[in-house]
């Protein structure tokens, strides 16, 4: 399994593929909205995520500008 926000990008497409499809009905169509929601609140949990990590990088990149001795965060690192 890969994990990058285009794997996810992919994985939401597939997704909302799924609920678009007309022959899903009844029981199916309720499990697949369950999964759906699933799948969307965990998907904000990965962005939001990501959006920490974006706004810690450029905290980082902008030290020299804030003569700030800052360190890299791990989960920078690599």
């Amino acid at each position: 399994m890969k994990n990058t926000l285009g794997d996810l990008n992919n994985h939401l497409f597939a997704q909302l593929e799924r609920l678009s499809d007309e022959d899903v009905k009844g029981e199916q169509l309720t499990e697949e909205l369950e999964r759906a929601d699933g799948v969307s609140k965990i998907a904000t949990r990965i962005i939001q995520n990501a959006n920490l990590v974006l706004s810690a990088q450029k905290f980082y990149d902008d030290k020299d500008r804030l003569n700030v001795d800052a360190k890299k965060p791990k989960m920078l690192e690599g």
